[in-house]
């Protein structure tokens, strides 16, 4: 059955209706989602008032149908990032197809079960497993890891479409001309999103100008996380992410300077090094670049991987930033458009 455009603005608008309607009532998920995600309860909060999509205009719901494509099945297989991130996906998926299964994330289900049953909406259901030996035709929305989404391609072969939102991350870039407090206040905003587990939390950020240009923005970042962490505590620290960020802090002590604090650790890269990308949970490494060229050239072995790009500068974005990356002002790069997947990737 073709659907026309009207029908399935009207699906989505359904998942964004419930979505208020979980937001409204989210005392009653507030202690699952700490044990899940591993959040503060504040860090939970600032998910639902912040960063949940419940505000969409008329042309960017427009926008996301548009790019939804079509198909007969749709199975969507979550991941726990970011617990917010169901609307999103769902929605995408019904907008593509009357039929759709739901299996959440088996680490952070709730969100994405409050969700589906306030919608209640027939043309979706929630499983506890998507049989992928059963599928034949449609297609399978695979977000996490990108060894999850190779091993779905792996099994299902040619059968399915599989349409894979892998692993990506943010980076900023701050420009010559920007006031050093101003900028770090805002990303330091972007930062404690989520604890910085979504593909849009930046964990790079570049500064136009010399060695101590970079170590004063780093300096005022300091500042701007400090103040964010006495509001929005840390959650969890995860043992992988302290291994990694042990690692990380060893080898900017002897080639950098490091910043370490309770919550979270800053550490700055010599000039004209290969950038280091440290692990989530509030880490950011901060790089000089002389030049928009140096900052093409310190960026170029990781455009596949940069999902979020933000910028006090939309000119200086829009010619140093990867074509598929989202742009936004510093500030705003965990709170994109409901306009279609966060990820601009060719998902296939």
């Amino acid at each position: 059955m073709i659907r026309d455009r009207a029908e399935r603005t009207r699906d989505v608008m359904r998942l964004v209706t419930a979505a208020r309607a979980v937001a409204r009532d989210r005392a009653s998920l507030t202690e699952d989602l700490v044990s899940t995600t591993g959040l503060s309860r504040e860090g939970v909060e600032l998910g639902f008032t912040r960063h949940l999509e419940l505000s969409p205009t008329e042309a960017e719901i427009d926008a996301l149908v548009a790019t939804a494509g079509d198909a007969k099945h749709v199975a969507v297989i979550l991941s726990a990032n970011v617990f917010v991130a169901p609307l999103r996906a769902i929605a995408i998926a019904r907008a593509a197809s009357p039929s759709v299964v739901v299996r959440p994330s088996r680490r952070e289900p709730h969100f994405a079960r409050a969700l589906v049953e306030r919608a209640g909406d027939p043309g979706i259901s929630l499983v506890d497993d998507v049989d992928l030996s059963r599928l034949f035709g449609g297609e399978v929305h695979v977000y996490g890891r990108d060894a999850t989404i190779a091993d779905v391609r792996l099994r299902v072969g040619e059968r399915i479409r599989v349409r894979g939102h892998g692993a990506g991350m943010g980076v900023a870039l701050v420009s010559r001309d920007a006031r050093l407090e101003d900028a770090a206040a805002a990303l330091a905003a972007d930062v404690i999103a989520f604890d910085q587990r979504g593909c849009l939390s930046p964990r790079v950020a570049l500064v136009v100008g010399d060695a101590p240009r970079a170590s004063a923005f780093a300096d005022a970042l300091d500042a701007a996380l400090t103040s964010e962490g006495a509001r929005v505590p840390r959650g969890l620290v995860h043992a992988d992410e302290r291994a990694e960020a042990s690692r990380y802090e060893s080898t900017l002590a002897f080639a950098g300077r490091v910043i370490a604090r309770a919550d979270h650790v800053i550490g700055v890269g010599p000039v004209g090094a290969p950038l280091l990308v440290p692990p989530p949970a509030r880490h950011v490494h901060v790089a000089p670049a002389a030049s928009q060229e140096e900052a093409l050239r310190l960026l170029a072995d990781l455009a596949q991987v940069i999902v979020a790009f933000g910028c006090d500068d939309p000119a200086l974005a829009e010619r140093v930033a990867p074509r598929h990356a989202r742009r936004s002002r510093l500030g705003e790069m965990q709170r994109p458009l409901l306009d279609g997947p966060v990820d601009r990737r060719d998902p296939t």
